[in-house]
């Protein structure tokens, strides 16, 4: 601001001095006046950051409780114990505890970190306020820290006037405004607003008339600056995970409540399909079945439909590229070899067989797990890996050659016999990762995927009769259920 009035200063001698010696000022003075609106107004643009609120009289309804929320159990309850220090303040004061200054949810995307934020601003009666950390940084240094004292000032006088005592304000992609100071050394804006945000948190006080409770949102804390997690700040780290089977049959029973479901839906055979979605995904997966329901004029929304949803929300929409004779048999071939070993090392994982192009396949062979896993055995990976590459090995055998078509089964394959060797699971023993040796690395790889290769190559000449059986029925409709599949695989000779 010291600068501005030794420059205005400076302006007003240069304009007297011009007008003792004669000279119009009028031009002077038009263009310093539109100097001085342009300015102003980008100051306004770039800093007068007004961010999304929610008041007393247009957003109650708009905030969610906990019991809306599903799949997240442990994170509610750790999220509900930290709120109750906000609720019951003379509580906390007779106990002598300090009250928590901030929160961080910390999880994959879609797992429902802003819902929990929401629902803890119900929980606690307070006013919400929402910011994401990409708001807070432009090329003006000192726009951001302008931005983050506006937040907390808006929080403040949000609460204010609906005669609330405490503020909950939510930051969105935190990492953003919270990332580690030094790594943009070109860049000082950065570190400046990550400082003022450490300011504002470090000035909260439980004697504050607003108490404000900042709640941030991360799917990448490990580049969070070490200064913002410490005690005092972020003082609770809750992980928001991808919900368990349970969780994913809470989270479609909240999103079907107001859908018409027909008898035949069982949402925990969804719930079983749909291992590793977020709640993100599962609420599409019922949108995307109501959408298709609504396109055949049914009245209800049929597990087929679900079925349906479930593979367009993993695959994307049906294409209409139709591949030639010779190709399509290519595809059946590559996805039975599939499908066939994923039944052989996992019975009852084969959800469905397909040669319909969706996405960026052209064909797939949708699986299921039947129990969630956390941790995985050496044979397990293994499993996986011969599932990878039993298409590229079907094609050898039946055709004699291997195609295009499987370069991201090798992808996998290779990732997950690298998950062996860093896991100390193969023949190196135990290793670093930064230490081991490109080229011993490459022969430990090609080492398990070829011992696997050899296993693949025996059990689908095991069973040749019934992987030409499930060929000549896939070409013919295009599409095999799991447990159609499974007859076909067990008795061919009956079905044929």
């Amino acid at each position: 601001m010291r600068y501005f009035e030794i420059i205005g200063g400076m302006a007003a001698a240069l304009v007297i001095f011009l007008a003792v010696q004669g000279i119009d000022i009028f031009p002077v003075l038009l263009l310093a006046g539109l100097l001085a609106a342009f300015y102003i107004a980008n100051v306004k643009r770039s800093g007068g950051k007004s961010f999304a609120g929610i008041s007393k009289k247009a957003g109650e309804e708009q905030l969610i409780s906990f019991e809306d929320i599903g799949g997240q159990d442990i994170a509610k309850g750790e999220l509900q114990e930290a709120l109750e220090f906000i609720k019951d303040i003379e509580r906390l004061k007779n106990l002598g505890i300090r009250p928590l200054k901030g929160i961080l949810l910390n999880g994959p995307p879609g797992t429902g970190k802003t819902l929990l934020a929401k629902a803890a601003a119900c929980f606690t009666g307070s006013a919400f306020l929402a910011a994401s950390g990409s708001e807070f940084v432009e090329l003006y240094v000192g726009v951001g820290a302008q931005r983050v004292r506006q937040l907390f000032k808006q929080a403040r006088d949000i609460a204010r006037r609906n005669n609330k005592k405490s503020a909950v304000i939510f930051i969105d992609e935190i990492e953003v405004l919270g990332g580690k100071r030094g790594q943009n050394s070109g860049h000082m804006e950065y570190d400046q607003t990550l400082n003022e945000l450490l300011v504002q948190m470090d000035g909260m006080s439980e004697n504050d008339d607003i108490r404000v409770l900042v709640i941030g949102a991360t799917n990448r804390s490990d580049m969070l600056d070490p200064a913002l997690l410490r005690p005092g700040r972020f003082d609770r780290q809750v992980k928001v995970d991808l919900p368990d089977k349970k969780g994913r049959v809470k989270i479609l029973e909240l999103h079907t409540r107001n859908k018409p479901l027909a008898e035949d839906v069982l949402l925990e055979e969804v719930a079983n399909d749909t291992f590793g979605f977020s709640g993100a995904h599962l609420e599409s997966v019922a949108n995307e079945a109501a959408i298709l329901a609504f396109r055949e004029n049914a009245g209800e929304i049929t597990a087929q439909h679900l079925r349906s949803a479930v593979e367009k929300v993993i695959m994307g929409e049906k294409l209409d590229r139709i591949p030639g004779g010779e190709e399509k048999s290519r595809i059946a071939i590559h996805e039975t070899g599939h499908a066939v070993l994923s039944e052989c090392i996992q019975p009852g994982s084969v959800a469905s067989v397909n040669v319909v192009p969706r996405g960026n396949a052209l064909g797939y062979v949708r699986q299921t797990q039947q129990e969630d896993m956390y941790l995985y055995t050496v044979d397990f990976i293994k499993g996986k890996i011969a599932v990878a590459i039993a298409g590229a090995i079907a094609e050898d055998i039946f055709l004699g050659a291997r195609s295009t078509g499987s370069d991201n089964d090798f992808k996998q394959a290779a990732s997950m016999a690298k998950q062996i060797i860093f896991g100390g699971m193969s023949e190196l023993g135990i290793v670093s990762p930064e230490d081991v040796p490109k080229d011993l690395l490459h022969n430990a790889i090609t080492s398990i995927i070829k011992e696997i290769e050899c296993k693949v190559r025996t059990m689908l000449m095991d069973k040749k009769t019934e992987f030409d059986t499930v060929v000549k029925i896939l070409l013919a409709k295009e599409f095999i259920s799991g447990s159609e599949f499974r007859v076909l695989l067990n008795n061919s000779e009956q079905v044929a």
